[in-house]
């Protein structure tokens, strides 16, 4: 055998030895693209992706009449799923009184783990390209399908306790939030006045606010130092002057040597040693928020105040993004609220 007859066969060798190699990294792959896709997220996210996936195989045995498996634990559950029974559970939402910006976060969830599917061969390419073309709902697009729904009398969507959720935020002047903040001297208003400047002049999630320890405020430095499972990091806030007097009265008055910052509160105001829960903190700012006349108030509220203050105070969006710990700087814009007048802010003379 010649030398060419041996080097050809050497390399038809090799390539074989390759594509055997490329086969059993794709198989590899596919058994792990649930697994390594959900490591990689937090558990907020992941908590949030599971509702929106049982909600999701409620639909199927619902609308299937068989038994839906464990669509967050592996490709096994998704043989079968088509591009009709997501466009047809979207409409199911819309029907059941789901908010328009639910509606499409949940289709956004079946897409990502129907993507995973199709990696792992539970669903062909061609399944998952027809997924990927149901689309959700334009914001324009919203507003008609809610005023569909109201003329025909379809009940939006009741949160816990039968309170109805959200389609926007609700509106703070810059009075009502300093309302707000002007809590009596006593233990649970200092404690109140404390927790609400966080929220209004900080902007902090709820959960980042529960998540917080007494060892976070540096009164002599008059920082914050708090972690944001969201997009897992680590930040430091110069704290506002009166969010700084509310942490130097409740930690001279009532706070912890160590353990959580926010004290729970018993019954009659007293403050007890267990921090405040992410449920009490929305409880307690709907509650103080109805005292100064602004129902429905939310923590989540209060982070749309913030980021509008501080917009139109004409804080860079790159700074904005970064000190309200949003992965890009589209979430921010989506936080800020339009000025009743349109060009408000629009500067058309050149300075000399």
């Amino acid at each position: 055998m010649d030398n060419v007859a041996l080097t050809t066969r050497g390399a038809n060798e090799l390539t074989t030895i390759m594509e055997q190699a490329g086969q059993a990294a794709n198989e590899a792959a596919a058994r792990s693209a649930f697994a390594d896709y959900r490591s990689r997220k937090a558990a907020n996210t992941i908590r949030r992706q599971e509702n929106t996936l049982a909600l999701f195989a409620h639909f199927l045995e619902e609308t299937t009449g068989t038994q839906a498996g464990d669509l967050a634990g592996g490709p096994g559950a998704w043989h079968g799923v088509t591009w009709g029974l997501v466009e047809g559970f979207a409409r199911w939402l819309l029907l059941g009184g789901y908010a328009v910006g639910s509606v499409n976060g949940h289709l956004s969830t079946v897409k990502t783990y129907a993507k995973l599917a199709a990696r792992s061969g539970a669903l062909s390419a061609q399944d998952v390209a027809m997924i990927r073309t149901v689309a959700g709902y334009r914001k324009k697009e919203g507003k008609q399908v809610d005023e569909k729904r109201t003329a025909a009398s379809i009940p939006t969507r009741g949160g816990r306790k039968g309170r109805a959720k959200k389609n926007e935020p609700v509106s703070l002047t810059p009075a009502q939030a300093q309302a707000l903040k002007e809590q009596p001297n006593t233990s649970q208003g200092r404690r109140d006045r404390l927790l609400l400047c966080l929220l209004a002049d900080h902007g902090l999630r709820v959960g980042e606010v529960a998540g917080l320890a007494v060892t976070d405020v540096d009164l002599k430095r008059g920082e914050l130092r708090f972690y944001r499972p969201k997009v897992d990091k680590t930040q430091t806030h110069k704290l506002t002057a009166d969010a700084w007097e509310a942490a130097r009265v409740y930690l001279d008055n009532d706070g912890l040597s160590i353990g959580p910052l926010l004290r729970a509160s018993k019954k009659g105001g007293r403050l007890a040693d267990p921090g405040m829960t992410t449920r009490a903190i929305t409880a307690r700012v709907g509650e103080l928020g109805a005292r100064v006349g602004v129902a429905g108030l939310s923590a989540h509220d209060l982070r749309h105040y913030w980021a509008t203050q501080a917009a139109r105070s004409g804080t860079p969006i790159d700074r904005l993004q970064d000190a309200g710990g949003w992965s890009s700087p589209a979430m921010p814009l989506q936080y800020i609220e339009a000025a009743a007048i349109a060009n408000e802010g629009v500067k058309l003379e050149v300075a000399e």
